[in-house]
């Protein structure tokens, strides 16, 4: 464990954005196991790379011997948190959010400990906490504590209100009293004393404080975390392909692994600080050697590595690093049935061959029907020996078929072939049933 204190620490990797009363909240760190909490809703039947921080934050305090709640938002994820949001969010069903909670359940559990004493890990559900409360108990209360003034001054609500045309329904305009009631219920239950969350949540922190304040009677503190960006200006955690989710089944472990992969000079460094356990001095030793070092850094190669293994495990980045081999090298007789289920999920453009007649055609012209060049440019890379169907060059032949190339007896698994055409076009065909 580094030396810095864990305040020290999250500041150096430039994980703090706000904190109320600074001094007091390092004291109170510094006198014991302290129980802090995040919360998670579900909006979807994943967390996306943009909860890690706060995931891998949790894990942080924990390290230091703090107990950490994963708050899954089963009450709030019904309602809709709206801050910085530019519309209202689309209200789902009670039976699609409990699926979502259970999921998200799963992965918050992942990167927590529970079971290392007095400071294991909880999952909690804020719905067993509002479920059964009436809503004139809640106006009594809980809303009472609430000035509508402050509430609509925050600029998250005040964004949403000056908006034309779009405004803010009063369901979402209750969300921050529902988190903040999570606080003082949690402080309540659990001796709860610390919240923490993105930055764009800090209006919604201070409310909890307050609220326990109020009527707990107790002294608690907030502190948030920076939302990612990128150096470019660019959304961070989205790609062409969309979103890159923490499930292995929406994004898979090669293509999770791929996007690090891809970070920009401008921002590895940055991201190896919010997104590993390695120390500062260590990172910094890195960012040295590359500096010195001639030709590609390898920074990208170390947070493609340790973020992968965070979220997906040993077995997870040896088959992404694995895949990642095979394609540069064209040599794919190593990869498993698991691995070439993951190329056609997301590492490669993918084609199903089911249509019998696809079958009667010229080679050419189904490969430039799957994208890899017009025909002439098939038929030119054909002639130099640069078309390669799971590892073999395909010769030119006027009368060559697709049935000859494409059968189960060549196919990897009775199923996959990657194909290349040149250095720079590839594509995995699966044969259908």
């Amino acid at each position: 464990m580094s030396k810095l204190t864990l305040l020290e620490d999250l500041k150096a990797r430039g994980l703090v954005a706000q904190m109320t009363s600074e001094a007091e909240l390092e004291q109170h760190l510094n006198e014991g196991s302290v129980t802090l909490y995040c919360g998670f809703d579900p909006t979807a039947d994943s967390l996306h790379i943009g909860s890690l921080v706060p995931l891998l934050a949790l894990q942080r305090f924990q390290r230091y011997g703090h107990k950490p709640l994963a708050l899954v938002g089963g009450a709030t994820g019904l309602i809709g948190d709206p801050s910085f949001k530019a519309q209202e969010r689309k209200l789902n069903d009670d039976e699609t959010v409990a699926g979502w909670v259970e999921k998200l359940r799963a992965q918050v559990s992942a990167f927590i400990d529970f079971d290392c004493g007095a400071n294991s890990a909880e999952v909690v559900n804020n719905l067993d906490w509002t479920r059964g409360m009436d809503i004139l108990t809640f106006l009594r209360d809980v809303g009472k504590h609430f000035s509508v003034n402050q509430m609509i001054a925050r600029e998250s609500v005040k964004q949403r209100i000056n908006r034309e045309g779009e405004g803010i329904s009063f369901t979402e305009f209750t969300y921050s009293i529902l988190q903040s009631y999570d606080f003082q219920v949690l402080n309540s239950s659990h001796n709860c004393t610390l919240q923490i969350g993105g930055s764009d949540q800090w209006g919604n922190i201070t409310g909890g404080t307050e609220l326990t304040r109020r009527v707990n009677g107790n002294r608690v503190f907030g502190l948030t975390l920076p939302l990612i960006t990128k150096s470019d200006g660019t959304k961070f955690g989205k790609t062409e392909s969309g979103t890159i989710w923490l499930s292995a089944n929406k994004t898979s472990p090669y293509a999770f692994y791929q996007f690090w992969l891809q970070t920009a000079d401008a921002d590895v460094y940055r991201f190896l600080k919010y997104f590993t356990f390695l120390s500062v001095e260590e990172i910094d030793e890195l960012e040295k050697a590359d500096a010195e070092r001639a030709g590609r850094p390898e920074a990208q190669a170390v947070l493609a590595r340790e973020v992968t293994r965070l979220v997906h495990g040993e077995e997870g980045l040896a088959a992404a690093q694995r895949i990642t081999d095979a394609l540069f090298s064209g040599d794919a007789t190593s990869l498993s049935q698991n691995d070439y289920e993951q190329i056609a999920q997301d590492g490669l453009p993918c084609f199903l061959l089911n249509e019998a007649e696809q079958f009667e055609q010229p080679i050419t012209s189904l490969l430039s029907a799957f994208d890899l060049g017009t025909g002439k440019q098939i038929k030119d890379a054909l002639q130099r020996g640069a078309v390669v169907v799971n590892g073999v060059a395909l010769g030119l032949d006027d009368n060559f078929k697709v049935k000859e190339t494409f059968t189960r007896d060549n196919a990897q698994f009775d199923n996959y072939f990657i194909v290349k055409v040149g250095k720079k076009k590839h594509c995995i065909v699966k044969l259908g049933d």
